[in-house]
């Protein structure tokens, strides 16, 4: 831009310009136009002067960063690099820079390398607090990454931020949901301590069909989420895969095979313990690495305490499908088996029934029953029972807890426990009622939430399939209490 030699002074809207320069100024905001060139002109062909003013913003950031993708390779030399990384696959960025940034990569990457730098842009949410603010200094409502990461840890950060990327929502960060996570890899942590004290003692590398029908439903399910992990990350629902393993370790690996898994070693020595520790071993390394990309730091220190081929679970071969361990027989007996310690315990928890009861299963489907007697042991040794009574000509006594129960596959029976017998009759009405608003409430709040078309329409699939089984365990719960009362 041809320009006189000295600069102006003073703000925007407040210039001050030399007398002798006014008319010139005067005739450059009317008639001068800015020169775009490759170098610099001779003379202006506007005015033929010869003195030039390069404009100092013209490598500004957008225009810098622009050239990210292949002036961090080394360009404009040819170098390997280069050649191997650009173009590259996916970029990852926020909504509000689309056009700043991105678009002008894009630009750039056709000028200068005759390629557009991706093909793919995953559009992520921003971070506001937990009201939903945008984070300010003024505001005061900024949460730190690093004292967080002191504080709770990186993984637990790192596994929030993913598990709530849902698209289309901003994310709401508060430091509850950041120690929650935190709480999520104390449990895997604990879990590895526990696996880590079994796997003292032989191992037998069996097929798996040779192996307790609870390695056998554990490993088909680990499989399972195995493939429901690697569809959401190939879709972006980076939030979906956290939540997937969220439950996958928390509720079914820990809370429950793991419980199977102690009574698989209580003879060190038997044939059966051998198994479970292989399989111990082979499905909680297979975790670490479909969990890797979540927490990478929590999954690579504990690699190096299992038993493992490479020297780093960065460089292990990250887990897909295998169709040959899928087995719904066995996965049906496993969640039968579950469903039936679990109403146990909630009759228990719902009666405060403080030692070992005798339970019936009053039940016509031949084959179901005869599940359950083969399995009567383990649902009497992790169900704390001291009896279990499983039939279809049992006489039912005249003061129970409990009541209908629907078990996988649709089978029907009655699960009661016989209040007469353990001296507790005539306590529990006021907790029984107690209860029953607590159900009734629960329930009024589930209803209105799912009559909520915006709430299912932006909520993720696992939240909305979680508060539909939720409202239907209580209603069930619920009917089963009236029944009670009604004895």
């Amino acid at each position: 831009r041809a320009l006189p030699q000295k600069p102006l002074t003073g703000q925007p809207g407040e210039l001050e310009i030399p007398d002798d320069q006014k008319e010139t100024w005067q005739w450059i905001a009317a008639e001068a136009a800015p020169i775009v060139a490759m170098a610099q002109p001779e003379h202006c062909s506007n005015c033929d002067g010869k003195e030039f003013v390069q404009d100092p913003d013209v490598l500004d950031t957008w225009f810098s960063s622009a050239l990210w993708p292949f002036s961090t390779l080394g360009w404009p030399k040819k170098i390997k690099e280069l050649d191997r990384f650009y173009p590259t696959s996916v970029l990852v960025t926020s909504f509000d820079i689309i056009f700043f940034w991105v678009a002008r990569m894009i630009m750039m990457g056709l000028y200068f390398k005759k390629a557009v730098p991706f093909r793919t842009i995953y559009i992520h949410a921003l971070v506001r607090d937990a009201e939903g603010q945008k984070m300010s200094k003024s505001k005061g409502n900024v949460i730190d990454p690093l004292e967080i990461m002191n504080k709770y840890g990186t993984d637990a950060l790192r596994f929030t931020l993913a598990s709530m990327a849902s698209p289309g929502r901003d994310i709401r960060l508060s430091e509850e949901r950041i120690e929650g996570n935190r709480n999520f890899a104390n449990k895997i942590w604990n879990a590895a301590r526990l696996i880590l004290m079994k796997l003292e003692g032989p191992r037998e590398a069996a097929p798996t069909q040779g192996r307790s029908v609870f390695d056998q439903a554990i490993l088909s399910k680990l499989h399972r989420s195995i493939g429901q992990v690697n569809d959401s990350l190939n879709s972006y629902r980076f939030d979906e895969a956290a939540n997937t393993l969220y439950h996958f370790i928390w509720h079914e690996y820990c809370d429950w095979y793991l419980e199977f898994a102690k009574l698989g070693l209580s003879d060190e020595h038997s044939k059966e313990a051998a198994q479970t520790r292989t399989t111990l071993a082979e499905s909680f390394e297979l975790l670490l690495r479909l969990l890797h990309p979540f927490m990478p730091f929590i999954t690579e220190e504990l690699w190096q305490r299992l038993p493992h081929e490479v020297h780093s679970i960065m460089i292990a071969p990250f887990p897909t499908v295998n169709p040959a361990l899928l087995n719904e027989t066995a996965e049906r007996t496993y969640d039968t088996i579950k469903q039936v310690i679990a109403t146990i315990q909630d009759v228990r928890g719902v009666h405060t029934i403080p030692k070992n009861p005798d339970v019936i299963i009053r039940i016509t489907d031949k084959a179901t029953e005869q599940l359950l007697m083969n399995y009567s042991e383990q649902i009497r040794a992790r169900a704390r029972l001291n009896t279990l009574t499983v039939g279809h000509q049992i006489n039912r006594p005249l003061q129970v807890a409990g009541g209908p129960l629907t078990l996988p596959g649709g089978v029907n029976c009655e699960l009661l426990i016989d209040l007469k017998e353990l001296g507790i009759l005539g306590k529990d009405q006021a907790r029984i009622q107690k209860r029953l608003q607590e159900l009734t409430t629960q329930i009024e709040r589930d209803e209105k939430t799912l009559a909520n078309a915006q709430f299912l329409l932006k909520a993720p699939p696992q939240e909305v399939e979680k508060i539909k089984t939720r409202h239907q365990e209580c209603r069930v719960e619920r009917d089963n209490l009236v029944g009670e009362l009604m004895q």
